[in-house]
């Protein structure tokens, strides 16, 4: 996949390459488990990234995320490096400092940018995710709405939060997938939770008695009924499935 060049730019011609004081407290507090991913991502806003350039890439490496390594793919042509992450998504691997670039890949060549310019080019080649530091010491996955809101300059509202030392899904996103997948007659109830696979988990209560074919139709407007809603469209990152048989 040919990449597209990102130029340097004459505010970070005095730019000694170092990461930002308050994001690196942030990527130190969510290394040691006592940060959220909320917060690396407000003081990433407005920061400047580094962008890799590359002449020649192997074609797989793996990285460590969220305590989980992940094997990805990468595509490049003399410029903007691509990473494919387990699930398919293509991602932009930016960097806090010179440092964390170098340690990753020694002959990279660091491209300044603003993270907002950064995101807005991802966004633009439809890469859904970005990678923070890949090759650490701490790496973070940046969702696909934070890179939306990053890219617009707006603050990230993640779609699970941390309430009383639980996570829970944000009650607006909670309500708008309840409203979204209401419509759907066989659905009886519907919850939300954070998921395990996926960022939100959609627990349904269906009708019972389904035979193959009409749950495959149920579950393919309840699919539809969400990736046309709004909020849970802008707001999730990605979805799961959970059935229960109803009463």
């Amino acid at each position: 996949m040919a990449g597209r060049e990102l130029p340097a730019s004459s505010p970070f011609a005095g730019d000694d390459g170092s990461c930002d004081p308050r994001l690196g407290a942030a990527l130190e507090a969510y290394g040691r488990g006592d940060g959220t991913l909320a917060q690396v991502v407000t003081a990433l806003a407005g920061t400047r990234v580094l962008v890799p350039v590359l002449a020649e890439l192997e074609t797989a490496d793996v990285v460590e995320v969220g305590g989980h390594r992940h094997t990805i793919d990468k595509e490049a042509s003399a410029g903007i490096v691509a990473l494919r992450a387990p699930d398919g998504r293509t991602a932009l691997p930016v960097f806090s400092s010179v440092a964390s670039m170098t340690a990753w890949r020694a002959e990279a060549r660091p491209v300044p940018s603003a993270v907002a310019r950064a995101a807005l080019s991802a966004v633009t080649e439809q890469w859904e995710l970005i990678v923070l530091d890949p090759g650490g010491p701490t790496t973070v996955l940046v969702p696909r709405p934070a890179v939306w809101a990053l890219a617009q300059q707006q603050e990230w509202q993640p779609a699970v939060i941390r309430t009383g030392g639980t996570d829970a899904v944000d009650p607006r996103v909670r309500s708008a997938i309840g409203r979204a997948v209401g419509a759907v007659a066989e659905v009886l109830a519907a919850d939300a939770v954070p998921g395990r696979r996926a960022e939100v988990a959609v627990v349904l209560t269906l009708t019972p008695g389904l035979d193959r074919a009409r749950l495959d139709d149920v579950l393919a407007r309840v699919n539809a009924a969400l990736a046309a809603d709004e909020t849970v469209a802008e707001a999730v990152d990605s979805l799961e499935l959970r059935l229960l048989a109803g009463p």
